[in-house]
């Protein structure tokens, strides 16, 4: 076992600190207060190979491993979650899904622009009435021959109101069940697809999250990925690596509340020395430090799984649970330990407090991974 990274990732690692630094700290408090999308800053996160960390070369993409793309995904997530959650979501999601399951065709007109920044994609699967319960797709694909018809509504779809590519899940046959399920690419702009007003949230709120309408939206046959019938499966595939690229965002959101509580406990002084001096605080540093270098074990390995080629659904799961719950709770004793300042927005903790929570919710609840985790316990 090596515990070590290589030199290259190391130098990854430091690219993305560098321009988490530079480029997205500046002006994140006030993209957070306007719920502003990163227009500018993804289109340089798209220079820098960032939304296309894993794809092939062929297709434009940096060609990097897994464990590059946890990296990457850590230090943009320190400064802003908001950000961060474009690239997982166009990484993981959608470059992810196209390229290992794709038409030759789709590649060469989507993919290779996804992965060079120049498109933006969103994933389309969650319903007012199927969040969690992803085989109630009430969104539905008439075969029309040639083409589909798609009616629907989907929820809370990540970049909604700026994606250019969308794939959207939808039933072509209730009576298949799960099996009656595909997966379309729908370009912005198609006649009847509409985006819906943008939501006003608790967190991550640079990200732009709407409701989207799709009211007689055709889609010709060659958009559909797979085989007929393969549209939940492919979700449910893509969302195992999507579930990494979240545990690796909620690693970063606990690893940033994590360092701006050190550093204020070595300058915030009470009682005559500095707050780090007490017990009080330091406990809460050393129990800090241990849950959050024990989920990034557990992200390092789901990413490892992948570039391995093994099974990492349990892993993914596993990874995702811990560290969504280590982000929560670790940015509120971040707040905690700022005392009054943390709830001041000045000091950063109480907006990565309010990201932190989504990491338990989207690309499958707590819940959802411990039925994953579960069935992969029994079934042995």
């Amino acid at each position: 076992m090596n515990f070590s990274l290589t030199e290259e990732h190391m130098m990854i690692r430091d690219a993305a600190r560098g321009f988490a630094q530079t480029e997205l700290l500046p002006g994140v408090i006030e993209r957070d207060n306007k719920q502003e999308f990163p227009q500018e800053l993804v289109k340089k996160m798209g220079d820098l190979g960032f939304l296309g960390i894993m794809v092939d070369p062929k297709y434009g993409g940096s060609g990097m491993d897994a464990i590059s793309y946890v990296l990457i995904m850590e230090e943009l997530s320190k400064i802003d979650a908001s950000a961060s959650v474009i690239v997982s979501v166009n990484n993981s999601l959608v470059c992810y899904g196209l390229e290992a399951y794709g038409s030759e065709a789709q590649k060469q007109k989507y993919l290779t622009k996804l992965a060079t920044g120049e498109f933006v994609g969103a994933f389309c699967l969650s319903e007012p009435e199927a969040g969690s319960d992803a085989t109630s797709q009430a969104t539905t694909a008439e075969d029309k021959g040639d083409h589909y018809v798609i009616n629907g509504t989907k929820n809370w779809i990540t970049s909604g109101g700026r994606a250019d590519v969308y794939l959207v899940i939808a039933q072509t046959d209730k009576a298949k069940g799960h099996r009656g399920i595909n997966a379309f690419i729908v370009e912005k702009g198609t006649e009847g697809f509409h985006i819906g007003p943008k939501e006003d949230k608790l967190g991550i709120r640079g990200s732009d999250t709407h409701t989207l309408q799709f009211n007689d939206v055709k889609v010709p046959k060659e958009n559909r990925i797979g085989e007929d019938g393969f549209g939940f499966k492919f979700a449910m595939k893509t969302l195992s690596g999507g579930r990494i690229g979240i545990a690796a965002q909620a690693l970063g959101i606990a690893a940033g509340a994590y360092e701006l509580a050190l550093k204020y406990s070595k300058e915030r002084k009470a009682f005559g020395t500095e707050i780090c001096n007490h017990q009080a605080i330091a406990f809460k540093l050393a129990d800090m430090y241990t849950e959050i270098e024990a989920a990034r074990m557990l992200v390092m390995k789901a990413a490892w799984d992948k570039d391995q080629g093994n099974n990492y659904d349990m892993s993914s799961a596993m990874a995702k649970l811990y560290a969504s719950k280590v982000a929560m709770e670790q940015t509120v004793e971040a707040v905690q330990i700022h005392g009054g300042n943390g709830f001041v927005k000045e000091y950063h903790v109480e907006r990565l407090m309010r990201d932190a929570k989504i990491t338990q919710i989207y690309e499958g609840t707590s819940e959802i991974q411990k039925i994953v985790i579960s069935r992969g316990v029994i079934k042995g």
